[in-house]
């Protein structure tokens, strides 16, 4: 059986890192931002700080651990100083942080990075990342060279992954990585887990069944099945292309040995997972399960919807205004031969660039506007489009700003970032009077 809710909650309250740490996190990240664009070494060169890997991604897991620390990835992106070299990058950042008497003691140098070390519970690296005739580099202190890379467009390839699984990917890939490090008995680099995995969802897939992607179970089971395959026909490691497209094998961070490991325990999850999402009976669906996660996947405790907790315990009452298309009469049906991107740039500010969202882990300050755009759909006219913007977490939830409704409009939406949280904007095509399109866009408020 699926247990949808067991999988929700096991989520929330094993897997994920706790909303807080993000808090914290997000806050240490927006101090370092502020120290760089001010600071008299790297203001003029200063173009932005960019959340790069898991950070971005969304898929930080909550430490397995209470002894150990998790880490976040940002990009220091700087203009090219002429007369520097690559090594110099990395020592420049570093003596800064060293003249910084908050940082002196956090702080210490690796190969392509700088990290920052607070109190025994996370670390943050911060990567020197700039662009040099016209492609985009990190820089190897040790090697004194200037190593290509494109992590925006990692980033967007992963993005569009978790599209297309109804933003069911990343949390299949928290599941992988928990397994990982709660059972042991595999060892692989996150993003080498998240490529072998990302390599298995298509559009394909949703022609074949248009529900294989309709919950975070059903995407596992999707999933896996898939990586069996993949892992079955290749017993010798295969080449695992960089879709950044930088020309990087991430199977040269690896080895042989490392494979057949991952290739062993892939089959055999595979199995185990099939044979819980298929068991008919409930409780021993649940056995199987916990076979795979442990006693903590267990029955969730049940909450009220309409209301949120605050820290010391109190609740707070607000209005929940959020909409369903079905409230508008219109069925949902999404044809899975119709396609449908919807597209957010953050409009450019004094002091600010302006980017696409969705390649930088869909994170944006408060005070910024951004434009929603409908692209790259292939259904034919007429239809027409609705949009609901629904805002989440205790700030919007104070100021009983949910939103949620949803509202007739055209090709483009306009919004301004005002809430710290985790929002979204949707789009749905109506055609004949159904829902045959929708798309989402995740907006990260901090």
């Amino acid at each position: 059986m699926k247990l949808t809710n067991y999988f929700k909650s096991f989520l929330e309250n094993e897997v994920n890192l706790n909303p807080s740490r993000i808090t914290t996190l997000d806050e240490r990240t927006e101090t370092i931002t502020n120290l760089l664009s001010d600071s008299e070494k790297f203001k003029d060169n200063f173009i932005d700080v960019i959340p790069q890997g898991s950070y971005a991604h969304k898929t930080i897991i909550k430490p397995v651990k209470s002894t150990q620390d998790f880490d976040a990835d940002i990009l220091l992106y700087l203009k090219e100083y002429t007369d520097w070299e690559a090594e110099d990058y990395v020592q420049e950042l570093y003596q800064f942080f060293r003249d910084n008497k908050t940082y002196r003691d956090k702080v210490h140098r690796k190969t392509r990075c700088v990290t920052i070390q607070y109190a025994n519970d996370f670390h943050i690296d911060v990567v020197p990342f700039l662009e040099r005739h016209d492609e985009k580099y990190v820089t190897n202190r040790h090697e004194n060279n200037f190593e290509l890379t494109d992590p925006e467009k990692y980033t967007e390839w992963l993005d569009e992954r978790n599209r297309i699984t109804k933003h069911n990917f990343v949390k299949v890939i928290r599941l992988l990585k928990y397994i990982r490090d709660y059972k042991q008995t595999f060892a692989i680099k996150s993003i080498i887990l998240n490529t072998l995995l990302g390599e298995q969802v298509n559009d394909a897939a949703l022609l074949e069944d248009e529900n294989c992607y309709s919950d975070v179970p059903t995407t596992l089971y999707t999933i896996m099945k898939k990586i069996k395959a993949y892992v079955h026909n290749h017993e010798l490691m295969p080449t695992i292309e960089d879709p950044g497209e930088t020309g990087e094998n991430f199977g040269d961070r690896w080895h042989q040995e490392g494979w057949s490991v991952f290739r062993t325990k892939m089959m055999y999850y595979s199995d185990k997972i099939k044979e819980a999402y298929e068991e008919t009976d409930k409780e021993k669906s649940l056995s199987k399960w916990q076979e795979v996660f442990g006693d903590s996947f267990k029955k969730p405790e049940s909450k009220s919807e309409e209301s949120s907790t605050e820290s010391n315990g109190s609740l707070i009452a607000y209005n929940n205004t959020e909409q369903q298309i079905s409230d508008l009469g219109f069925p949902l049906h999404i044809n899975p031969s119709y396609k449908v991107r919807l597209i957010a740039r953050v409009n450019k500010k004094v002091g600010h660039r302006n980017y696409e969202l969705h390649t930088q882990g869909n994170k944006v300050g408060r005070g910024r506007q951004i434009t929603f755009t409908v692209k790259n759909f292939n259904i034919p006219q007429p239809f027409s489009i609705y949009w609901k913007t629904l805002n989440r977490g205790q700030h919007a939830i104070k100021a009983d700003s949910i939103r949620g409704q949803i509202i007739a409009g055209g090709i483009t939406n306009q919004e301004t970032t005002s809430f710290k949280g985790n929002h979204f904007v949707e789009c749905y095509i109506i055609k004949d009077g159904v829902c045959v399109a929708r798309d989402r866009q995740s907006v990260i408020i901090t």
